[in-house]
């Protein structure tokens, strides 16, 4: 597929700009506060978040390689087979994928002949036992003494395996049921509503032999009507050193135990496997640059979790990624970046926490690949970007919003003005195009996965995601749920970034400062409208930052020369 060039309307001012400036340097950015207003890009109404500018320059250099070298069917046979597992670190489902991407990307040349792509795997020893569960079962006994069973699996695959929470340790065992935990008394199983976390330990204290928890986040309600929700056992762990038997139950299930009613008889049996001296490993897939292969653009996607789009699907779109940039880059199809790219697959934050402390590479951006392939018309969500902190942090205002994952704490100590998450912006428009039209939007930092670990080094990061998905960290997040499509979409924006951030060329210039400046008009207009100047002081100043460090990227100035220090 071939992305459209649509910045035609741009021409002239484009042209008279260019002449102006020589696409570079203050005068450039001058001129383009001085007319920023008369910019008018084709439409992007599918985007929500400021407009950018379309020239055919940065990403969009790359999407149209990248969409016809992608092979969505492929990157579903590791999704399918990733979702096959309920993975904890190290344990038995997440060392099958680890073995499955290692062989994967093995036969696409990472770690062969050719030194140009490596393949390595960092071990750590993992403090904890390796978890696996195996089986479990969970019935209400009735006055005939017959068995009504409520959840249950016996397969790695199996739709109530998360009935399970991370951690749980096996029992089998049988007691009455108390819905109050100030009527539980030795001997008793409290059914709750609320989370382990909050009833774990006081159930435990007074005596439980068991848990049996339906807890959901408001955001998993069904958005449909269709009440999905209520079949849901969400994805949880048991709190650290607990120890206490535990199983998540649906809404329905507690339905059926509260009516039965007080002291009603339930079994529960688990069986889990616990590894003992595992090691935890990280697998590290690096293109190396020609030219400044001593610096890294590296993405990220975590294996452990249960979900198919959290995150088998980050796990099977990065590897095609992975696999399909290989092939276009020997092909010629895509250009040799100038910096390496490097994909890092593991357990999520630690996986980012190992590679930074075994690699001599710097890094000077980071990409999350997470919960990218979340079909928006059957779980309700939508393509995300989320920046790293800046002033739509601390005081969001429309076009921005945040998700209902909510707000995280942010303070000028810690904006660090870059150009990233432009870049990724103008990434999502251009896939856009070229798919004729992707709804997508990009929204303030909240945190929550990999990308954070970068940006608690001060190295610019990004995370694309899907959200609001009602089967988040529940049962429901299974292979049905999954659009392959958007996999496609989003890891070719991913690439498409991690490209035009290693391979950045001075005509990029241009482009970007528009786009900043586009974004600037966007963020101080709707802050002095609601009679903050201060945050549209304190956009100003961070589009001059990402500004600075825009130009610097494309001109081939050290970044650090472009950093601006917050207020």
């Amino acid at each position: 597929m071939t992305r459209p060039l649509s910045g035609t309307p741009l021409l002239a001012l484009t042209l008279g700009l260019c002449a102006a400036a020589a696409c570079q340097g203050p005068d450039l950015e001058d001129y383009v506060k001085e007319n920023a207003s008369r910019f008018a890009p084709p439409d992007q109404s599918w985007h929500q978040g400021p407009e950018v500018d379309l020239d055919g320059t940065g990403p969009a250099r790359y999407v149209g390689a990248l969409m016809e070298a992608y092979d969505a069917d492929r990157a579903m046979e590791t999704v399918r087979f990733t979702d096959g597992f309920y993975r904890a670190p190290a344990n038995f489902g997440y060392e099958a994928v680890i073995d499955h991407l290692i062989a994967r990307l093995r036969a696409a040349g990472y770690g062969g002949d050719d030194g140009r792509f490596t393949l390595d795997v960092v071990r750590t020893p993992l403090e904890e036992p390796a978890w696996t569960p195996r089986s479990a079962r969970l019935a209400l006994v009735e006055d005939s003494g017959a068995e009504v069973v409520l959840h249950a699996f016996d397969a790695p695959g199996d739709l109530d395996r998360t009935m399970l929470p991370v951690n749980a340790p096996a029992c089998d065992l049988e007691g009455p049921i108390r819905f109050s935990l100030d009527d539980v008394e030795p001997g008793d199983i409290l059914v709750t509503e609320a989370r382990l976390s909050q009833v774990g330990g006081r159930a435990k204290q007074r005596g439980a032999i068991a848990v049996l928890s339906a807890s959901l986040y408001p955001f998993n309600v069904d958005p449909t009507g269709a009440e999905r929700h209520m079949a849901a056992m969400q994805y949880t762990s048991v709190p650290d050193k607990l120890g206490l038997p535990a199983a998540q139950i649906s809404p329905l299930s507690y339905l059926r135990l509260e009516g039965a009613g007080d002291g009603s008889l339930v079994r529960f049996r688990a069986d889990v496997d616990l590894r003992e001296g595992a090691t935890l490993r990280t697998l590290v897939a690096r293109i190396h640059g020609d030219g400044k292969a001593e610096e890294c653009v590296t993405s990220a996607a975590h294996i452990q979790e249960p979900g198919a789009n959290d995150n088998a699907s980050g796990v099977g779109g990065l590897l095609e990624g992975a696999v399909s940039l290989a092939a276009a880059l020997r092909n010629g199809t895509v250009d040799w970046p100038q910096r390496s790219l490097v994909f890092v697959w593991g357990d999520e934050f630690d996986q980012t926490e190992r590679w930074i402390e075994w690699t001599d590479l710097t890094p000077i951006a980071g990409i999350s690949s997470d919960m990218v392939g979340q079909s928006q018309a059957l779980t309700g969500s939508r393509a995300l970007l989320e920046r790293g902190p800046d002033p739509g942090a601390i005081a969001p205002r429309l076009p921005d919003e945040h998700t209902p994952w909510g707000a995280g704490r942010v303070t000028e100590e810690d904006l660090h003005p870059n150009g990233l998450a432009v870049i990724a912006r103008c990434a999502l428009v251009d896939v856009g195009l070229a798919s004729g039209g992707w709804e997508s939007a990009d929204h303030p930092w909240e945190g929550g996965s990999d990308h954070d670990v970068f940006l608690d080094r001060q190295i610019p990061a990004v995370l694309f995601w899907h959200f609001t998905d009602f089967a988040y960290h529940t049962s429901l997040d299974r292979l049905d749920m999954v659009d392959p499509d958007e996999i496609e979409r989003t890891e070719v924006a991913v690439l498409a970034t991690m490209l035009a951030v290693a391979d950045p060329r001075p005509e990029d210039t241009r482009r970007y400062v528009v786009s900043a400046e586009l974004e600037r008009l966007v963020r101080t207009a709707a802050a002095r409208e609601a009679g903050d100047d201060e945050n549209a002081d304190a956009w100003d100043e961070w589009s001059n930052g990402a500004t600075a460090w825009l130009r610097a990227l494309c001109m081939d100035i050290p970044l650090e020369e472009a950093a601006v220090k917050p207020r």
